[in-house]
């Protein structure tokens, strides 16, 4: 496969994720994660993702810390610190496909729980905040689909997007960040990371205005129905895998 053709194939779909996740709060794990996966392999793939996740992140961030709920941030990473471990474990210890399919059911869960308001209760407070960073941190460990989890989470909250999509960010950098330590920096080509910083890069600037000129409520409703997608991608993944 030439370096354009790679290029374009990584660049074009991680564009579409990045300025997803710039309005959203996540969307380059759903839209950019499957193409790169494809295109690179398994495991240079998912490595390549995390790398942009952690610069996409950091954009974002550099943009849109002051809006961030700091105190949200500390309690989700509080949580995700005790579930990464342990989805870690877990991932080494069943097979992939079944496991998929339980951690996309419980992410898909998580959303439920936060549309319906007496369930969703349960997300609120402290407790809600490290459990669902505990949820959030063991499927991202499994699955690579934390996002929705985090999600759910802000919609119970009834986060508005200019305070989730900081707050989500602030999240996802630290995730994504001890996956790199973990796993390592993929050896690609220097067009391939051009290609994949560049696109990142688009997706803020597109992102931004899309971001400060969308309705709160539309917002919510957006960034629910790409977790959903997420989870349930992640379910027909598992199932396809069986």
């Amino acid at each position: 496969m030439s370096p354009v053709v790679v290029a374009l194939l990584v660049g074009v779909p991680v564009m579409a994720g990045a300025t997803l996740q710039r309005t959203t709060g996540l969307g380059l794990a759903l839209v950019g994660a499957p193409f790169l996966v494809a295109v690179l392999g398994p495991r240079d793939g998912v490595s390549f993702g995390n790398a942009l996740q952690s610069v996409l992140c950091t954009l974002v961030l550099v943009q849109t810390w002051r809006d961030a709920r700091w105190s949200a941030v500390g309690l989700l990473l509080l949580g995700a610190a005790v579930g990464v471990p342990t989805g870690a474990l877990v991932a080494t210890t069943l097979p992939e496909a079944p496991l998929l399919v339980v951690v996309g059911l419980l992410a898909l869960l998580g959303v439920a729980l936060s549309v319906v308001p007496a369930a969703g209760a349960a997300l609120r407070g402290r407790a809600g905040a490290v459990g669902s960073g505990v949820a959030a941190g063991f499927v991202n460990a499994t699955a690579g689909v934390g996002g929705p989890l985090i999600s759910a989470y802000g919609a119970s909250q009834r986060i508005e997007p200019r305070v989730f999509v900081p707050t989500a960010q602030a999240v996802l950098l630290a995730v994504n960040l001890t996956a790199l330590v973990v796993k390592g920096v993929p050896a690609l080509t220097t067009t391939t990371w051009i290609a994949g910083l560049v696109a990142i890069t688009a997706g803020v600037l597109l992102g931004g205005p899309v971001q400060r000129r969308l309705d709160p409520v539309l917002g919510r409703r957006l960034m629910l129905a790409v977790a959903a997608v997420g989870a349930a991608a992640t379910v027909v993944r598992g199932l396809l895998e069986l």
